[in-house]
């Protein structure tokens, strides 16, 4: 059974920093695209990076491109988001996700198979 379990949201004041994981249970990251979306109040789901299999390949939406970085460790089968420079605009709840198809690479769309349960994250003014 795939299952996804987020952790490390929070409340952080503005450009603070925040380090979210994504522990994935069932998948090799090094087989399967995995992505980080977010949904703020009143908003759609929002993709905000990702990471390919393989070598890795990475894409961020433009809002967050120098301030958040993804990576993974595939041994621990941990994805993170390094959240930097936070902005009351990130406040949103953060869900992590995986594609069951292997080798397809990653886009930002929500075309995700197993995602996890989100985990609020919160920038103060």
């Amino acid at each position: 059974q795939v299952q996804l379990v987020e952790s490390g949201g929070d409340l952080v004041h503005t450009g603070g920093s925040l380090r979210l994981s994504c522990a994935v249970y069932g998948l090799s990251l090094y087989y399967y695209a995995v992505g980080w979306f977010r949904e703020a109040p009143g908003k759609g789901r929002e993709g905000v990076s990702c990471i390919s299999p393989g070598h890795g390949g990475i894409l961020y939406t433009d809002s967050v491109k120098g301030r958040f970085t993804i990576s993974r460790d595939i041994a621990q089968s941990i994805v993170y988001l390094q959240m930097n420079s936070t902005k009351p605009e990130d406040t949103a709840v953060y869900y992590c996700a995986i594609r069951r198809e292997p080798w397809r690479q990653c886009d930002l769309r929500n075309e995700y198979d197993v995602w996890g349960q989100g985990i609020q994250v919160t920038v103060s003014s």
